[in-house]
């Protein structure tokens, strides 16, 4: 028995066609109204063909490389002497104090013991934390003076990745897939590769849509041999079944659909079973190294040739860049230090060090680096003091702080080797040139050729955007 389509549906009657006429006509008319207000909210609009930027883009693509748990500042970009000077001492009465997890603490200064060296024409100073990536120096805009709102992982994790520290908003790859669309029909726009099976906090949403049409969320790939599930249809099913499956499958849909115009979840699921179709040939060629030279692999670290570590992730991004998916980030977990600071640190940056500097230099290789943004960072600093009582020799942690931490960006439009913002002599408060994750948002969009006050979309009543009602491009920053 074949799979083919049932019979026709009865005529429409003259009051349905003149209706559904009548709704058509209205969907073009608001298109149109809406058209110089952002992405009219149509079923046009919520396709990922790729759609022009605004203005002319300096970025095609963004490789986010997402440092979970908050990375210490002061131990890797952000070089503050006087914390080792004073360490075991509370920080001085005449400074600015800021609520943190802890409270407003007065535990004593914690050192960083690192060693640290300017490093290339521009004299970046760097910890010998990050041996590899300092030798990019002169590719990287180091910003010192990023600041956040949540105190904890779950609200800042969400802040980061949705411009809100409450759940329930498009996630900043969504916003950049619905506002572009994707470049390779047989690739998802919005690709996610995490370096173990955890996710972060928050889950799964800090990469959805939120209100949006789901069409528009990220694809997690998967760790291993298999990134996505069920890729390789069943050897008895040849191509042609497969299809007229499909096909039979899609009509369905496309039936149910019309009586629930709207229903985002629907229209993901069509958008998928062909997208599916595509990716069981666009997936295994992408994420199978064999036609990867061996010094390249080399050149990301020994980890390279194990699918799901971060330095394989980092050459698996570099590829989906190169085939057009415009939106890449790789989670890599652990920077939480409460305690533990020196062995946790050391463990964190070894895993990410040569894979980051890699990556930065295969683009520029490559020719890529133009206009492909890599951004690392996390979600926010640490603080100066140590949480417990300080001893000297001892192993000790540093709690949140959302105040102050740093964000290094190469490639994409920004300007190389530079830092933007100052933290002050403690590392404690933003003295210049603060950059709110609603700036950092905005920038990296207008990078891509976007108006982050343009791009709205409209719910329950409102037009909501990725940076609110907040947000400014932080134009130091670009080339």
């Amino acid at each position: 028995m074949t799979n083919q389509p049932p019979s026709a549906a009865p005529a429409a009657t003259r009051r349905e066609v003149l209706a559904r006429s009548g709704l058509g006509l209205g969907w073009l008319g608001a298109a149109s109204l809406l058209a110089d207000e952002g992405r009219a909210d149509t079923a046009v609009a919520s396709t990922l063909a790729p759609r022009p930027p605004q203005f002319p883009a300096r970025a095609r693509a963004v490789i986010h490389i997402f440092a979970n748990g908050g990375p210490s500042h002061l131990d890797t970009f952000d070089r503050k002497p006087l914390i080792n000077e004073l360490a075991g001492q509370p920080i001085p009465s005449t400074v600015e104090r800021v609520i943190t997890p802890m409270g407003v603490s007065e535990n004593p200064l914690l050192p960083s013991r690192r060693n640290w060296k300017r490093y290339g024409e521009s004299g970046l100073e760097i910890s010998d934390w990050y041996p590899q990536v300092a030798e990019m120096a002169d590719d990287l805009c180091v910003i010192r003076s990023c600041w956040a709102d949540g105190l904890n992982h779950v609200g800042s994790v969400c802040q980061m990745n949705t411009g809100s520290i409450l759940a329930g908003r498009p996630s900043l790859g969504a916003w950049v897939n619905y506002g572009l669309g994707s470049e390779n029909e047989n690739l998802p726009g919005f690709v996610v590769l995490l370096d173990n099976d955890r996710e972060p906090p928050g889950g799964n949403r800090v990469w959805g849509t939120g209100f949006m049409p789901a069409t528009y969320q990220g694809t997690r790939f998967r760790n291993g041999a298999t990134p996505e599930l069920h890729l390789a249809p069943p050897a008895e099913i040849d191509p042609a079944q497969q299809r007229a499956k499909l096909d039979f499958i899609a009509e369905l849909n496309r039936r149910h659909l019309r009586e629930r115009a709207g229903d985002s979840e629907l229209e993901a699921r069509i958008a998928s079973y062909e997208l599916a179709f595509r990716m069981q040939a666009s997936v295994p060629e992408v994420t199978n190294f064999a036609d990867e030279p061996a010094h390249v692999l080399d050149m990301y670290g020994p980890d390279a040739r194990d699918a799901g570590t971060f330095a394989a992730n980092c050459v698996l991004a570099r590829r989906l860049a190169e085939r057009g998916v415009r939106f890449i980030q790789l989670y890599h977990q652990d920077w939480d230090h409460h305690g533990g600071l020196k062995g946790g640190l050391t463990r964190e940056c070894r895993q990410t060090d040569q894979p980051a500097a890699a990556l930065v230099q295969d683009l520029a290789m490559r020719g890529m680096l133009d206009d492909t943004l890599v951004v690392w960072g996390g979600e926010f600093g640490r603080t100066n003091y140590c949480q417990g009582l300080y001893k000297p020799g001892q192993d000790f942690g540093r709690d949140h702080h959302p105040r102050c931490f740093t964000i290094w960006m190469a490639g994409g439009g920004v300007k190389p080797g530079i830092t933007w913002g100052e933290t002050c002599e403690y590392g404690y408060n933003v003295v210049k040139d603060g950059v709110h994750v609603h700036d950092f948002h905005a920038t990296m969009l207008h990078l891509l050729g976007i108006d982050h006050e343009r791009l709205t979309y409209k719910f329950q009543g409102r037009r909501y955007r990725l940076t609110d009602v907040h947000g400014k491009v932080v134009k130091g920053i670009i080339a």
